[in-house]
Formats: structure tokens, C-alpha cells, sequence
């Protein structure tokens, strides 16, 4: 069995696929590791919409300024944040700001909502990797945060189904990688990075 380090260094980004398709069994588990993933206060301000049609991820593609691997992907997940989770959920006796996004601005319920959904791709593209699937995070695109392609976010969010509280964190392409090559993964020292009671004395 692998370990679970091994796999974060050997996962990867695959940005070419190859056309077999990836077995519906294997997508569950997937959207599975996501649903799990941990969530502030159990809100689960997320919401993962599986997409397979070639209409819907040629779409996709051109609102992510007309990346390949979108539409190239066997499948594709869309992770949505959903604003309005924080006053649905029971937490109204919490009356810290902090401890409730609820409670706070605009911009803060907004980056509450999509720091949370971080945590299932994470977990989502893990199940990924360990079920031989490639996968890579698709960060570019127009959105309401970005301010780009507005009329063909209008149409996704429309083909979509999205609410107005509902905005695209994230989208993620799986697939088989075309040609499997070996990882090299290029980071930063562990010096570097990491650091032992304040920044600058590394962890002796």
C-alpha cells in the first residue's frame, strides 16, 4: 500500500489525457474524499458538480481562457462555494465574528467560504492520485472575483445551475495521462519554508 507521503510527492499536475474513461465507480470515490474533507464548524459550504458532457467542458474551457485539458479532460469537477451556507447553518449562537462568518463582512464570509473549499480538492485530487488518475486545478478563469469573461460566467452559471450566493472556487481535470512520465517535482527546501517557533530558526 502506498504511504500517504509518497503519493503527495509523486501526485502531480496532467494536463494530457488520453481518451479511456475513468470508471464511474472511481468518480464516486473522488467526490466521496471530497464530502469528507474537513469543514469549519461542519457548515460543508460546498457543492461539487461533476461534468462529463462535451458541450458543458468545451464551455468550461473557454471560460478558463480557452485552457485544453478543460475540454480534453474525460471528466471534470466544478467546486462551488456557496455563500449563503453560513446563515443556513445552525450556528447562530455563535456571536464571535470570528468563530462566525456570518457575522462578518462581505469579503469576509467570501474568503471563509472559499478557503473551505481548499480542503476537498486537496482531498479530492489525492483519492485522484492513488486511484491512478490524473488530475490538475484549474485556477484561471472568469468569475466574479477575477471580473473576466463575465458573459460566458453568466452562461456557465446558467448551464449550471448556480445561485447568485454560488461562485466557482475551483475546477478540476481528471483524466489518464497521455504519456506517463516520472515526477519532478521542483519546491522550495524544507528550510526554507519551514521554521521552528518564528520565521527565520529552522526546526533542529
Amino acid at each position: 500500500m502506498t504511504e500517504l507521503l509518497d503519493l503527495i510527492k509523486s501526485r502531480k499536475s496532467v494536463r494530457q489525457y488520453n481518451r479511456k474513461h475513468i470508471p464511474d465507480e472511481d468518480l464516486r470515490k473522488i467526490l466521496e474524499a471530497g464530502r469528507l474533507a474537513p469543514s469549519w464548524m461542519n457548515v460543508q459550504c460546498w457543492k461539487f458538480i461533476l461534468v462529463k458532457s462535451q458541450e458543458s467542458k468545451d464551455l468550461l474551457s473557454e471560460l478558463s481562457v480557452g485552457q485544453p485539458q478543460v475540454k480534453n479532460a474525460d471528466a471534470v469537477i466544478v467546486c462551488v462555494a456557496d455563500t449563503e451556507a453560513w446563515e443556513e447553518a445552525k450556528i447562530t449562537h455563535i456571536q464571535k465574528p470570528a468563530l462566525n462568518p456570518a457575522l462578518q463582512c462581505e469579503n469576509g464570509i467570501l474568503i471563509r467560504s472559499l478557503e473551505q473549499v481548499i480542503y476537498p480538492v486537496s482531498y479530492m485530487m489525492l483519492e485522484a492520485a492513488s486511484l491512478g488518475i490524473g488530475s490538475c486545478i484549474i485556477g484561471a478563469f472568469g468569475s466574479e472575483i477575477t471580473k473576466v469573461l463575465p458573459d460566458v460566467y453568466s452562461s456557465v452559471k446558467q448551464k449550471l445551475n448556480l445561485k447568485e450566493s454560488h461562485i466557482i472556487s475551483t475546477i478540476i481535470t481528471l483524466g489518464y495521462e497521455e504519456t506517463p512520465t516520472p515526477t519532478d517535482k521542483k519546491r522550495k527546501n524544507f528550510d526554507e519554508v519551514v521554521y521552528f517557533e518564528r520565521i527565520g530558526k529552522v526546526i533542529p
